[in-house]
Parts: structure tokens; sequence; C-alpha cells
């Protein structure tokens, strides 16, 4: 056990003279307190530190602009994306492209979408490949939808909902044919 240096017992003296004994108790003997020891002597200011290169200044900033969104997911009014998410829409048409080569599955998709046979929500399954054999209808999917000739029909693509394929499928909404 260490003994308590002279400034430890001063503050100790104070704590217990603070302190009134329980009931049928007597308060303890305050240890000899000594006059405080002088002051240490105040220890030299420590060296300046060597004077550092400065550092360079971090380049401007870039001002931050709101990523565009891609144009086929183009916002919607809330209800679609609300039956989308409950699994409450109902696709007019679905295609299933597993199987199909990717030139047959492009001519299959391309003759839905320009059918203008009153169809407003299509469902396209694609699969979602696998490590060793990426879905590569999936990967073109977005590719086709952006091409001259079907852009204009397009107005939004959405990731289906799992009732009817989850992240192998995907809802193409037609624009109303005018």
């Amino acid at each position: 056990m260490r003994r308590l240096s002279a400034h430890e017992r001063a503050l100790w003296a104070r704590v217990a003279a603070s302190v009134k004994p329980l009931p049928g108790k007597r308060a303890p003997e305050l240890p000899a307190v000594a006059a405080p020891a002088a002051p240490a002597p105040p220890k030299a200011a420590p060296k300046p530190a060597p004077a550092r290169p400065a550092a360079k200044a971090p380049p401007p900033a870039k001002p931050q602009t709101a990523p565009k969104p891609h144009p086929l997911g183009a916002p919607l009014d809330g209800s679609w994306d609300r039956q989308i998410s409950r699994g409450r829409l109902s696709p007019d048409r679905v295609i299933d492209l597993h199987g199909h080569t990717v030139v047959d599955a492009h001519a299959t998709l391309a003759s839905a979408i320009l059918a203008n046979d009153g169809t407003r929500v299509i469902l396209v399954v694609t699969g979602k490949g696998r490590p060793d054999r990426p879905a590569r209808i999936r990967a073109e999917l977005m590719h086709w939808l952006e091409r001259p000739d079907l852009r204009p029909h397009v107005a939004s693509l959405r990731a289906a909902h799992p009732r009817h394929g989850g992240g192998g499928a995907f809802y193409i909404i037609l624009r109303r044919a005018k």
C-alpha cells in the first residue's frame, strides 16, 4: 500500500471534516497535516516543433449536382409504385424469355411493345442468371428499351414484385396510346 502525499493528505482532511459521522460513531482522527510544500518550479516551456512544409490546399470542391435519374426509371404517379410494392399490379401481358436467344428475345419484346393493342403493363421474365452463366437477356433489356424504335412507347421500367419473379423479372409500363 502506498503512502499518501502531503497534497493528498490535505485533500482527505478537508473531505473528512465535511462528513458528519453516523449516530453512535465518532469522527475518525485526522492525520496531521504538514504545511503545504512549496510549489514546484514551473517546467521549461517545450521547444517549438520544427516547421513543417505547408500542406497542399485541397482541390476546390466540385458542385454537387443531383444525379439524373435514368429515363426508364422516370417517376410515375404514386399509385403505380404503391401497387408494385404491395404486389397488386397485374400485368396485361407476360413475356417469358427463358430459353430464347438474344436476337429472338429482342424480336419478341419489340413486337409486344409495338403491338399497340391497349396493353399498358408487360411483365418480362428474363431470369437472374447464375455466377457461371450470366443472364445476357437481362443485361440487354435496358439497351433494347433505349433504342429509338422502342423508347417513345415505354413510360418506365420497374423491378417486379417477388410474386411475379422478383429480381429475374421487370414490369415495362407503356405510354398510353394516343
